[in-house]
């Protein structure tokens, strides 16, 4: 809504319903490029508290001082006004007119104005409970008069609580997911399940983010340097508190024990790493601890995406297992070639994906990891169709089997295999 704002942050909401008084002091900062104003201070009869926004960087909370101005309880009926004028944009009431209807007087504004913040308690009482009167109205003061502004009070609840009524919150608060790989695909998936409501993540990747990272990772300039993991748990820290972040700076392969330990504490397994030795150590890893998990790549120099689910059930294959399936029937083995470009081997070539592909299939990664574990807790609305799923980022020929993707857009489901006869992982005892 395009217009001046004034934004009362929860925590002055909360002071003002506890006012012991009918009236008090306000001072507010403000964005004048925006005509966006904060109140920053609330004095309400006992005692006087400096207010925040949240995030604490919010630029509001060191905006320049906007000055002085009070706040004061009033009927319902100058809520009503105040709706009336605002609505027809009618012209606005002169200074004197608005002095008489507000239960204090007002101080001479000057040639600058003031804000002045109105509070009705009785707002939602009859006879106005089918008019959008608002709790708190705002009105900026000069010596023409008093002009209604709109006043956006934060709600007392806010993120994941928003979503409760109609997503399993609860559930997925019980959950902890280890991200094994937090580069392009990984650090969007991760992104992405905190963004579901993921209670716990357990992040790990060994490498820095670097200059030629940022065209394709969720991590802005500001983090070039510092290790993945670390930037990846600030941005998700300060934009997801619900979701608790852990941090490790490991390589899935060599410290492969440390993240045995890991497995005994976590529900299920997102591997993003690059290269098929990290991509079959999670394989191997995961099946023996008895954990599920999914695998995310790109394939096709960046034209096939490939999510794969492994679940720990005797009647499905580990990541050899299906791979030896497609070989099996004739189909290609796409495991080479993904060595060969998105990986970290002798034959390793530059990443040619883009980045919002690598973004989509992230997010994907993480649908999919979230309807696992919802599955799990008895949502089977969020069952999947099967256990491969492969996507046309663009049209690549000479793939065959699940790959033979002719265009862009193009997705395949695939159901899972069994384990082959003599598999070293699927062989292990429970």
């Amino acid at each position: 809504m395009i217009g001046p704002l004034i934004l009362l942050p929860r925590d002055g909401a909360r002071h003002l319903f506890a006012a012991s008084g009918a009236h008090g002091a306000i001072r507010f900062s403000r964005a004048p490029l925006d005509h966006l104003t904060l109140i920053s201070f609330v004095h309400n009869g006992t005692a006087g508290y400096q207010i925040k926004l949240r995030p604490r960087l919010h630029p509001l909370n060191n905006a320049d001082p906007g000055g002085d101005g009070l706040w004061c309880k009033v009927p319902a009926d100058l809520h009503l006004a105040w709706y009336e004028i605002a609505r027809r944009r009618a012209a606005m009431t002169t200074f004197d007119a608005f002095n008489d209807m507000v239960p204090v007087a007002l101080k001479d504004p000057g040639n600058t104005g003031y804000v002045v913040l109105t509070y009705a308690p009785d707002v939602a009482a009859e006879p106005y409970t089918e008019v959008p009167i608002p709790l708190f109205a705002g009105w900026f003061v000069t010596r023409q008069g008093a002009e209604p502004v709109r006043v956006e009070t934060e709600p007392e609840a806010t993120g994941l609580d928003q979503i409760r009524r109609y997503w399993p919150v609860d559930d997925l608060a019980k959950v902890t997911a280890l991200v094994i790989g937090v580069g392009s695909i990984g650090g969007a998936a991760t992104r992405a399940l905190a963004g579901y409501g993921i209670g716990r993540l357990q992040l790990l990747d060994p490498d820095r983010l670097m200059w030629h990272n940022i065209v394709r990772h969720v991590l802005p300039e500001q983090y070039v340097g510092q290790y993945k993991v670390d930037g990846m748990h600030a941005l998700l820290t300060e934009r997801y508190p619900d979701t608790a972040v852990e941090a490790y700076r490991l390589d899935v392969v060599e410290h492969a024990d440390q993240v045995r330990g890991l497995l005994t504490d976590t529900d299920i397994v997102l591997c993003c790493a690059d290269g098929v030795t990290a991509r079959r150590t999670v394989s191997h890893l995961a099946r023996r601890a008895h954990r599920p998990a999914v695998l995310a790549c790109v394939l096709a120099d960046g034209g096939i995406g490939e999510i794969i689910r492994l679940r720990p059930w005797p009647d499905h294959g580990c990541l050899m297992c299906r791979r030896q399936a497609l070989i099996d029937a004739a189909a290609l083995d796409p495991e080479p070639e993904l060595e060969a470009t998105y990986g970290t081997g002798t034959l390793h070539r530059p990443m040619t994906a883009v980045g919002s592909d690598l973004t989509l299939i992230g997010d994907l990664a993480a649908k999919i990891t979230v309807a696992t574990a919802l599955e799990a807790a008895g949502h089977f609305e969020h069952r999947l169709p099967a256990e491969t799923l492969t996507i046309g980022l663009q049209a690549r020929r000479g793939w065959t089997g699940p790959f033979d993707l002719g265009f862009t857009g193009q997705t395949r489901w695939t159901p899972g295999t069994p384990p082959i006869q003599g598999c070293f992982t699927c062989a292990l005892p429970d």
